[in-house]
């Protein structure tokens, strides 16, 4: 099945929605998370989601959350 650009990039907005409500849910918050129109604008494949820059307690946090997670 072969997405239309429009139904490519939906696809990939909704993924960045699910991924930032899932961050918010345990405290992390990256500020520059989007799609990464580059490659949402290529006809193969599915966009990338450009996880962004994030400060120091921003990787700490996450880092924390991801321990956390992996060692119940």
């Amino acid at each position: 099945m072969v997405l239309s650009p429009k139904e490519r990039m939906q696809a990939a907005e909704e993924a960045v929605r699910e991924l930032k409500a899932a961050l918010d849910g345990v405290g992390v918050t990256f500020p520059s998370l989007g799609v990464e129109r580059v490659s949402a604008a290529g006809t193969y494949g599915l966009p990338l989601v450009d996880l962004g820059r994030c400060n120091l307690d921003t990787a700490l946090r996450l880092a924390a959350v991801l321990h956390e997670r992996s060692h119940p």
